[in-house]
């Protein structure tokens, strides 16, 4: 990506009706961002996974139980220029849910209103490796449900983008979702995202209104298995790792 698309990216990312998006993350627990990337910017975001030096970790996950027939690598700093202008682009809009979530559940937390901010807060907290990642896999391949936590310091949201072309490059692999809620059975949400598409989701918690308010509901995401193919999917963590 080059430097002068950044401010596109960037007008892209405040055209989106973030009213509609709160909606949708207080209806079904995650909003979809269709056709948020074109082509372009999925190939040349899935072209990275192929350059060492943009990584600063690679996780097998079958060898640490994660999943089976993938893999995850980690960005470095600095992000190439179109992970950070995402992170950048997204952060703003994002904290201002998150912050009215803070408010409904009854916590004193607020998030800063730039990423620059809150990313110092992550530094005092000695949590300075970065987070971004990509993820690949291939056929027999699935991801567990699990948390993106890494110390201390974690932001309530996050985004994946799915870089590859369904029922082409792969089949299978729909993103999952389970709620756990207070005194009910688990509640999972199936995904069929498309090439290009984002999904915002929460991190850990998020609010639920009840009849007698605000329950902290549980989230736990991961990956179906992918019967046939390569998956390649971005996901944007704002907060950094101890």
């Amino acid at each position: 990506m080059s430097r002068t698309a950044q401010p596109g990216l960037a007008l892209r990312t405040a055209a989106l009706d973030w009213e509609r998006v709160a909606a949708e993350l207080d209806a079904v627990g995650h909003a979809r961002l269709p056709g948020f990337l074109p082509d372009s910017e999925c190939n040349a975001l899935a072209a990275l996974w192929d350059d060492p030096k943009r990584f600063r970790k690679r996780i097998d996950l079958a060898q640490h139980r994660f999943g089976d027939e993938g893999s995850y690598q980690y960005f470095a700093y600095p992000l190439p220029e179109l992970v950070e202008a995402m992170r950048q682009a997204f952060y703003p809009p994002l904290a201002r849910i998150a912050n009215a979530w803070c408010e409904r559940l009854g916590s004193p937390e607020r998030h800063p209103g730039s990423l620059a901010a809150f990313l110092a807060r992550c530094r005092r907290a000695e949590q300075t490796r970065p987070t971004p990642l990509m993820l690949c896999y291939a056929a027999g391949g699935y991801n567990r449900l699990h948390q993106d936590l890494y110390g201390a310091v974690a932001f309530p949201l996050q985004v994946a983008f799915l870089l590859s072309r369904p029922e082409r490059d792969f089949t299978g692999g729909e993103f999952l979702l389970l709620e756990q809620r207070p005194r009910e059975q688990a509640r999972v949400e199936v995904v069929a995202l498309a090439r290009g598409e984002a999904i915002v989701f929460p991190n850990r918690l998020r609010p639920v209104r009840g009849p007698r308010g605000d329950r902290r509901v549980q989230v736990r995401h991961g990956v179906a298995r992918i019967r046939s193919g390569r998956r390649a999917t971005l996901g944007i963590i704002f907060h950094d790792a101890k």
